[in-house]
């Protein structure tokens, strides 16, 4: 297995802020890119001001920004953006989340950077998209997820709009926008020529949303909240057991009939299951009498029983429980050890990307502000020791 990641020798320039860009960014470092993040001097990115806080220093920030150099940069200042565009021109990738508009007001729009590096690959995630007549709205998470319309369905028929616990709808814009990044290199690497990916947080949810988008789409019924079961199959739903809740997923009439077995329970005969069709038309009397056999059992006992049986079952974990699984923090390993200078040792979560010949390394501790100023850029533009300190008593980095 090669000590080299898949993304050996490609450089990326990581301008973005928060969660969304620093997500796409920090899974192309823990493929073995060399990711420089450009923050801005004396303040940097808005999350080293979230918590939860180790000895003084962002959890939230710390996570997101591991494997990656850190230096600091003042895009404002005319001598900032020459050196930026110095860097620009001897890397592969940049990537952005500023509100659409930004970088070209500063003179660093994608037009103008592909005339210094043809071959770079701009991903640009943000709100709304680069057009549109929303292009300018602000994007958060939370507008993600409600203007998508996964909060509209999400939580129980008796419930108000839900969001997620998580903020997906910026994990997934990072995610598509790696995917695209990736797509448009491997693209450059055939004929030359960069690209830029434009990405906005309530597309990717939207596309997100699959099947609710297609109930819609051929029935014209509104998808609304239906808790934890699924619109399409029954019994594929969350369960009560003794201590907890636990899913029981089957997904075709085969799976309902071991499920049958395993009761042993005369009232599942009834014709009313019969059928994937009916047992959806029919979920809530079903529910209620697999609940009879699940509320007198623990999780972990209802779980053992029907995977032996080969249906699909899950505990609901909490994430305590998450964090010792052998499976998910043990050999797929999800949580891995780290040792930041401040911090000390810590724990971050793990990269879901698992490679055959050369294995994912999460081993360099997210940067402290403007840690390897001076390095990158005496490695990269030969900058002096004396235009460094120069540079900095000016501000400009």
């Amino acid at each position: 297995m090669s000590n080299k990641g898949v993304l050996d020798g490609v450089t990326v320039l990581d301008l973005s802020r928060v969660l969304a860009g620093p997500y796409c960014g920090m899974l192309l470092a823990d493929m073995g890119a060399d990711v420089i993040k450009i923050e801005m001097p004396g303040k940097g990115d808005d999350a080293r001001r979230n918590g939860p806080f180790v000895h003084g220093e962002s959890a939230y920030y710390m996570n997101l920004n591991r494997n990656k150099k850190g230096i600091t940069l003042n895009l404002k200042n005319e001598k900032g953006k020459e050196l930026f565009k110095k860097l620009v021109a001897e890397s592969d990738i940049l990537i952005e989340n500023y509100r659409p508009g930004v970088m070209e007001k500063l003179g660093l729009g994608y037009e103008e950077l592909r005339k210094i590096n043809p071959r770079l690959v701009y991903g640009a995630i943000s709100g709304f998209g680069h057009y549109g007549p929303y292009s300018q709205r602000a994007g958060y998470d939370i507008v993600g997820q409600a203007m998508s319309g996964l909060m509209s369905t999400t939580g129980w028929p008796d419930s108000p709009p839900t969001r997620t616990g998580t903020a997906i709808s910026d994990v997934m814009g990072g995610v598509s926008c790696c995917v695209g990044i990736l797509a448009a290199y491997a693209s450059c690497l055939k004929t030359g020529e960069g690209d830029k990916v434009d990405v906005s947080l309530v597309d990717a949810m939207v596309s997100s949303l699959e099947i609710i988008n297609m109930i819609y789409l051929c029935t014209g019924r509104i998808p609304d909240r239906i808790g934890n079961r699924y619109e399409a199959i029954y019994p594929y739903d969350s369960f009560q057991a003794r201590d907890g809740m636990v899913i029981i997923a089957c997904g075709n009439d085969k799976l309902y009939g071991l499920l049958k077995r395993v009761l042993q329970m005369p009232e599942l005969e009834d014709e009313m299951f019969e059928t994937n069709a009916k047992r959806v038309e029919h979920h809530a009397p079903l529910k209620a009498i697999i609940e009879r056999w699940t509320s007198v059992r623990e999780i972990d006992e209802i779980v053992e029983i029907l995977l032996a049986k080969g249906i699909p079952s899950a505990p609901i974990n909490t994430i305590d429980r998450v964090a010792k699984d052998p499976h998910i923090a043990g050999a797929r390993e999800m949580f891995v050890d780290l040792e930041h200078p401040v911090a000390g040792k810590m724990k971050v979560t793990g990269n879901q990307l698992k490679f055959t010949n050369r294995k994912i390394r999460i081993e360099r501790p997210a940067p402290l502000l403007g840690q390897d100023t001076e390095t990158v850029f005496r490695e990269r533009l030969n900058l002096s020791h004396e235009d460094f300190l120069r540079l900095k008593e000016e501000a400009v980095i």
